[in-house]
C-alpha cells in the first residue's frame, strides 16, 4: 500500500491523541478568505468573526501596501475558485492544516507530500504571507486570541461528553494513544455550515466553525465514529471479498465513487449510519412504568410507553430506510446486528468480526432486489486524502499500464537502496522480467522472493509463476514441486488455490490467444515472447 499521508504541521508528535485547538495558520488562511469575498455564513456566524473582518478592514485602509497585497491576494483567490463552494474551502482548509506558524507560513512537508487538492492553491502562500504582514494580522490573532480560548474551553465539556457516550456505546474504552490523533480545530472565521472532516493516514482532524458555545457535534460525532471503527475493519478488509457483490448492487445509487468501488468503505459508512439510527435523538419521550404500580393501573401505562417505543422505532427505522435508499445498502443489516449488540456484554471490538463473518450474503442480497435509489444522496463529510504512490508502488502501477521496463528500475533502485521491502522489489522484478521475455532473470528473481519474504500471497504466487515457467521447460515434476509449495503457503484467498490446485492437476500452456481481464492465467510466463505480468487486483501487492 502507498505510504500514509505525513501528519499535518499542527499535530504534536509529544500531544494527546485526542485534542481541542486553535490554529493561528487556520485562522490567516480563513481571514484570507474573508478578506476576498467568502461571505458563507456571515449572517449565522459567531460575531467575533464580523469582528475580525472590521479590524482587517481598517488595518488594510490604513495602508498602501496593505491594499495593493490585498489586492494581488484576492485576485488570485478570484483566479482559482472552484464551481462548488464546499470544495473550493477545502482545498484551503487542506493547505492550512499543513503550514508552520506566521512569520514563515511555510507548507511542513513536501508539495508532493502535501494533499492533492491543496497543491492546486499552493501557490497563494506568498500573496498570503505579504498580505499578513501588510496588515500586521499576527497582532489581530493576539488580540482575539482569548475569545478563541473561551470558545475551547466552552466546547470541552461537551466534546468531552460526546466522546464517552459514544465509547460508552462501543463498550470500548477511549482509544489509548496508539500513534492515531482525533483533532478538532475552532474556526469561527468560516461557515458553521461548513464543516471540514479530513483523515490524513492515521490523522483525523475536524475543522469547525464554533457559534455561541456549539458546533455541529453530530459530524464531529460522525467523523469519530470513523476514527474509532475503521482501524477494526481494515484490519478484517482482506475478508472482506466475499461481500464484493454487494457493490454490483449500489451501481447506480448517489454514492461518492469510493463507495461503489471499495466494499470495505461501504461496510464501514453502512455500520457508522447504523450506529447513528440507533443512537439518535428522536424527541420521543418513553415513558418508564413506576415500581409497585397498582395492577389496576398498569394497562393504560403498558399502553402509552409501547406506543411510544413504536414511534421511537419508526422515526429510527425511516432513517435506515433513507440511508439505504442513498446507497448505504448494509445500514439495515448493521442496524439488526446493533440491537442484539446492545444486550450483550461484547464491545465493538469483540462483536464486530461476528457482525461481519457472519452475515448470510445472499439473503441480504436478496432483500435488495427490489430497492429504488433516490436520484441525489447525501455525501459523506469525512474526506480522506489520498496518498500519492511511491516507489514500489509506482512500480505497480507502471506494470498495470505494460510499462516493464520503469517498473524494473524502480524495483532495482529499491533494492540498490537495500529497503525493507527487498522482497516485494523481486517479486515486481521477476513479472517485470516475465513481460520483457526475460525468463531466466524472472525465475532467480522469484526464487530470491521466495527466500526473502514472509508475505502469504506474495509467497504462494511466486512458487505458482515458477511452477508454470518450470512447466512451459517441460520440467513437470519440479514444477509439480512448485505448486504443492504454494498450497502448503496456506494464502487465504480462493484464487491462490484455484491456481495452484490447477497446476497440480494438469501441466501449464501458454494461451494461444489474449488472455481476458480477471482469468487466472492472467500473468503467464512466456516461453520466448513477452505476456502480461499480474495486476494488482489479482496478485499481491
Amino acid at each position: 500500500m502507498p505510504p500514509p499521508p505525513k501528519p499535518p504541521a499542527l499535530v504534536d508528535p509529544a500531544g494527546p491523541a485526542i485534542s481541542l485547538q486553535t490554529s493561528e495558520a487556520v485562522f490567516d488562511i480563513a481571514v484570507a478568505l474573508n478578506a476576498c469575498g467568502y461571505d458563507n455564513g456571515l449572517a449565522e456566524s459567531d460575531p467575533i468573526r464580523e469582528h475580525i473582518r472590521e479590524q482587517v478592514n481598517q488595518a488594510t485602509e490604513q495602508s498602501t501596501d496593505a491594499r495593493q497585497a490585498r489586492y494581488h491576494l484576492c485576485q488570485y483567490i478570484d483566479q482559482h475558485r472552484l464551481a462548488e463552494a464546499g470544495r473550493d474551502l477545502a482545498q484551503y482548509i487542506s493547505l492550512a492544516l499543513y503550514l508552520t506558524p506566521p512569520p514563515e507560513l511555510a507548507t511542513s512537508v513536501d508539495t508532493i507530500d502535501l494533499p492533492p487538492d491543496s497543491t492546486q492553491v499552493e501557490n497563494v502562500l506568498p500573496l498570503l504571507r505579504d498580505f499578513v504582514e501588510a496588515i500586521h494580522l499576527h497582532a489581530i490573532w493576539v488580540e482575539n486570541r482569548p475569545a478563541y480560548e473561551e470558545e475551547i474551553a466552552r466546547l470541552h465539556d461537551p466534546l468531552t461528553k460526546m466522546i464517552v457516550d459514544t465509547n460508552i456505546y462501543l463498550k470500548m474504552p477511549a482509544s489509548t494513544y496508539d500513534g492515531r490523533r482525533f483533532l478538532v480545530v475552532l474556526e469561527p472565521m468560516i461557515s458553521p455550515a461548513e464543516t471540514n472532516a479530513r483523515v490524513y493516514g492515521s490523522d483525523y482532524v475536524v475543522v469547525a466553525s464554533p457559534v455561541n458555545g456549539t458546533i455541529h457535534m453530530g459530524e464531529v460525532r460522525h467523523t469519530y465514529l470513523h476514527y474509532e471503527i475503521e482501524p477494526l475493519l481494515y484490519a478484517r478488509a482482506s475478508a472482506m471479498d466475499r461481500l464484493l457483490p454487494f457493490l454490483k448492487t449500489v451501481r447506480d445509487a448517489p454514492l461518492d465513487f469510493v463507495y461503489r468501488s471499495d466494499i470495505v468503505s461501504l461496510v464501514i459508512e453502512s455500520m457508522i449510519r447504523a450506529i447513528e439510527a440507533r443512537t439518535m435523538e428522536t424527541g420521543v419521550v418513553i415513558p418508564r412504568i413506576p415500581e409497585n404500580t397498582a395492577h389496576s393501573e398498569l394497562d393504560p401505562l403498558y399502553r402509552a410507553h409501547i406506543a411510544a417505543v413504536q414511534k421511537d422505532s419508526a422515526i429510527r427505522e425511516q432513517r435506515v430506510g433513507r440511508d439505504m435508499t442513498e446507497g448505504y445498502v448494509l445500514t439495515q443489516y448493521f442496524y439488526t446486528q446493533l440491537i442484539a449488540f446492545e444486550h450483550s456484554p461484547a464491545s465493538l471490538k469483540e462483536s464486530i468480526g461476528e457482525m461481519v463473518y457472519g452475515m448470510d450474503v445472499s439473503q441480504e442480497l436478496g432483500r435488495l432486489k427490489n430497492i429504488h435509489f433516490v436520484e441525489e444522496g447525501s455525501s459523506d463529510i469525512v474526506r480522506r486524502a489520498p496518498a500519492r504512490p511511491h516507489g514500489l508502488d509506482l512500480a505497480e502501477l507502471d506494470l498495470v499500464k505494460g510499462d516493464p521496463k520503469m517498473a524494473a528500475d524502480l524495483s532495482e533502485t529499491a533494492l540498490k537502496q537495500h529497503t525493507a521491502e527487498a522482497a516485494r522489489a523481486n517479486f515486481i522484478l521477476a513479472r517485470a522480467d516475465l513481460m520483457s521475455g526475460r525468463i531466466d532473470d524472472a525465475e532467480v528473481a522469484f526464487r530470491e522472493t521466495i527466500r526473502l519474504s514472509s508475505d502469504p500471497r506474495m509467497l504462494a504466487w511466486a512458487h505458482i509463476y515458477l511452477g508454470r515457467i518450470l512447466d512451459v521447460e517441460e520440467k513437470r515434476e519440479d514444477a509439480v514441486a512448485e505448486y504443492k509449495s504454494a498450497l502448503s503457503v496456506r494464502d487465504s484467498q480462493p484464487d491462490t488455490r484455484s491456481a495452484a490446485e490447477k497446476g497440480v492437476k494438469e501441466p501449464f500452456a501458454l494461451p494461444k490467444h489474449e488472455t481476458p481481464d480477471g482469468d487466472d492465467d492472467a500473468g503467464d510466463p512466456p516461453s520466448k515472447t513477452p505476456a502480461p505480468a499480474a495486476t494488482p487486483s489479482q496478485h499481491p501487492q
